[in-house]
């Protein structure tokens, strides 16, 4: 059996697209907790604060978004998308690195995880299968 087909790769599938909708939820239903994970500031400004809360329901949305895009993928049996899904929710993470990194720190607390991301998503592509 080649790589790519391997089951421990759909298992992986499922629990980033679980780790992504979890961290959805968190922005959703607590908003500073999940800012914290840019290395911001507890904003007190009342309009700020409003402004930060709708901005990471977007964000909320985006990661929920993330995880359910994996599942589909999966579900439907596609490896390429599934591969190429992966690839792009790590794109993702390294964009939120650099948003750590313009605010000067935290960038490898998102810069960590994506080469998971890309090289399982290049694995289940069947790139690395030999």
């Amino acid at each position: 059996m080649r790589l790519s087909e391997s089951v421990f790769f759909s298992l992986v599938g499922i629990i980033f697209g679980a780790t992504f909708i979890g961290f959805g939820i968190n922005s959703f239903v607590r908003p500073d907790h999940a800012l914290s994970f840019f290395h911001f500031e507890d904003l007190r400004v009342p309009g700020d604060q409003q402004l930060v809360d709708y901005l990471m329901i977007v964000y909320g949305a985006r990661d929920i978004f993330m995880g359910i895009m994996l599942w589909i993928t999966l579900y439907f049996g596609s490896r390429k998308a599934l591969g190429g899904t992966m690839i792009a929710c790590g794109a993702i993470a390294i964009v939120d690195g650099m948003v750590c990194k313009m605010h000067g720190f935290g960038e490898w607390d998102h810069w960590g995880y994506s080469p998971m991301l890309v090289i399982t998503g290049l694995v289940v592509m069947g790139l690395l299968d030999w």
